[in-house]
Parts: structure tokens; C-alpha cells; sequence
């Protein structure tokens, strides 16, 4: 009996032994206010995924070589309060066994329990979010655990840097830090932004990307869109600068709500994942590269020098 795996990848680069990369599909949409959806992102990333081309362009690399193992989704429901825990567990679970790990939401209430976990494994934890919202209410509908509260915690216990930001309550700006908040309309004339953010991260950066920080026009299934969201290619100039710049310990994305007349975004976030594994695995893929010549050389040397005693 075949195994699902990640994109349709061969067996022997999908088992948990023997991948760097774990994949958990957290397919929740409990709190979500307006479109409801989000609960199938991770089917729709999945099924997209297997429809991409897996050689990187860009990176010159075929980044699921290192092994990307599907973990089994996370499928508690019964409130947030106990999905945020199962993530929690999950992730940390994982972290520990030295894998890189990676989640696909659901909505942005997962991010929580993946914060909570990657903060608890790694020191002076710099927390990257991109998005079209703050997210740092303390409470909203009577919950912590609401997707509006996604980064609430993290403005408490990490550092937290916020990209793309365009839509606020009032109430928020109580949490925010003026000095790491980049508000799109404030990216549009400032040159400098991405050097300013990345400033403004620790060494060690995990990543929660909400889909809706891109715009509408590129990326059109999520549950809140926002006019005036980043575009593909500062998007990637920007991610590509973090990770070589920064050690990225992990990163979740989240927010996918597909439409069924509309599978570009679906594809849209299953390249975004792979592209962000092709950043993060550039220089190992490079060094592996570097070892491989360095050997063939230093086995060349060794024959030249029998060949010539």
C-alpha cells in the first residue's frame, strides 16, 4: 500500500527517519469571523502541490531531496483553546527530534500553539509575522484563542516584528511596537524596509506567514482580503534576505480559504512553501556541493599521485 506524501515525492525522501522536513496540516477554522473555509487550505495546498515542478529555478536546487515528511493533520476541533494545545504538543514534539519543522493552516489561531512551541525550544526567539492584520487583540468573542489574537502572546514573551500590516483596531496599538511595525502604506515609499525589518530580528526567526498579506489580486482566497497587500516578487526578495541573513528555526503558514473556481492561490501557496524550503536549505545544498567536488578532487589528487610514484 503507498504512502500519501507531500507533493507526490518518492517514498524514500517522505519517511519521518529520514526527512530534515516536517509538513503538519492543521486543517482548523474555528474562530474565523467572516468567510468560513480556511478548514480546507491544507487539503487544496496539498492537492496543488502535487501539480508543481519540484527543481527551484532560482535556487538551482530540488530542495525535498533532504526529506519532507507528511505528519499526520491535527485534527482536534472540540474549542481553540485545545487545538492551540494539540499544535503546541505536535510542534514541540517534532522540534525536539531535530527536524525542521513546518505548518499549514487552518486559521491563524494555530499560530499560538506553533509560537509557543518553537519559543519554549529556542533562545531569544525573534518572531516574524507577516500579514494584513495586527492580530494583537487580547481577547476577541470571548476568547484568547481567536484568530484576531494570533500574535498577542508572542508581543509578550518574543521579539515580534510585523510586516505588511494594514488593517487595525484601536485597541491594538496598545501591543504593537511602533519601532518593529511595518505598515504596508509606509513599505510602498520606503526603499529601506526590508533592511529595517531585518534589523530589527534576532538570530533566531520563526515565520508566520497569513496569506492575506499578499494582495487580492494575487492571491484572492483567504477569509479577510486587504487592498494593497505585497506582490510576489518583493515577497520573495524579502524571504529569501531573512533566511540567508537569519537563522529561521521554522515557519507556519496559514489563511489559505480556497475558492473553487480559483486554484491559482492554492498553487500560489504551495510554491511560497516550497520556495521558502529552497531558501532555507540553499547553503546546506550548496555546502553538500562544495563537500562533493572537495572529495572528487582530493580522490583525483590521490590517483594522480599513485599514477606518479
Amino acid at each position: 500500500m503507498s504512502i500519501k506524501t507531500y507533493a507526490g515525492i518518492p517514498a524514500q525522501y517522505a519517511t519521518s527517519e529520514n526527512s530534515k522536513i516536517v509538513l503538519i496540516p492543521v486543517p482548523f477554522d474555528g474562530t474565523s469571523t467572516w468567510q468560513k473555509g480556511a478548514d480546507k487550505g491544507p487539503e487544496a495546498f496539498l492537492h496543488a502541490s502535487e501539480n508543481m515542478e519540484l527543481y527551484d529555478i532560482e535556487t538551482e536546487t530540488e530542495v525535498y531531496k533532504h526529506g519532507i515528511f507528511l505528519a499526520e493533520p491535527i485534527l482536534e476541533s472540540s474549542s481553540a483553546e485545545a487545538m492551540v494545545t494539540a499544535v503546541y504538543k505536535r510542534t514541540k514534539d517534532y522540534i525536539l527530534r531535530n527536524k525542521f519543522v513546518t505548518i499549514f493552516g487552518g486559521e491563524h489561531s494555530i499560530s499560538i500553539g506553533t509560537i509557543r512551541a518553537f519559543n519554549d525550544c529556542f533562545e531569544d526567539l525573534s518572531v516574524l509575522h507577516i500579514d494584513a492584520h495586527a492580530d494583537l487583540r487580547k481577547s476577541y468573542e470571548g476568547s484568547a484563542y481567536n484568530h484576531a489574537c494570533a500574535v498577542h502572546e508572542a508581543s509578550q514573551t518574543t521579539n515580534l516584528v510585523q510586516v505588511g500590516i494594514r488593517s487595525m483596531d484601536i485597541s491594538e496599538a496598545d501591543y504593537m511596537d511602533d519601532e518593529k511595525t511595518f505598515f504596508a502604506h509606509e513599505m510602498a515609499s520606503d526603499e529601506y524596509w526590508m533592511d529595517n525589518a531585518l534589523d530589527a530580528l534576532g538570530e533566531n526567526v520563526f515565520i508566520t506567514f497569513d496569506l492575506d498579506a499578499l494582495d487580492p489580486s494575487i492571491m484572492p482566497a483567504t477569509g479577510t482580503p486587504e487592498p494593497g497587500g505585497m506582490l510576489w516578487y518583493e515577497t520573495l526578495e524579502f524571504l529569501r534576505k531573512v533566511f540567508s541573513e537569519r537563522n529561521v528555526v521554522g515557519f507556519d503558514i496559514v489563511e489559505l480559504c480556497p475558492k473553487k473556481y480559483d486554484k491559482s492561490s492554492d498553487f500560489l501557496a504551495a510554491k511560497l512553501y516550497y520556495k521558502m524550503l529552497s531558501y532555507k536549505f540553499e547553503l546546506d545544498e550548496s555546502e553538500d556541493e562544495f563537500e562533493s567536488n572537495f572529495k572528487q578532487e582530493k580522490s583525483s589528487l590521490q590517483k594522480f599521485q599513485i599514477d606518479h610514484d
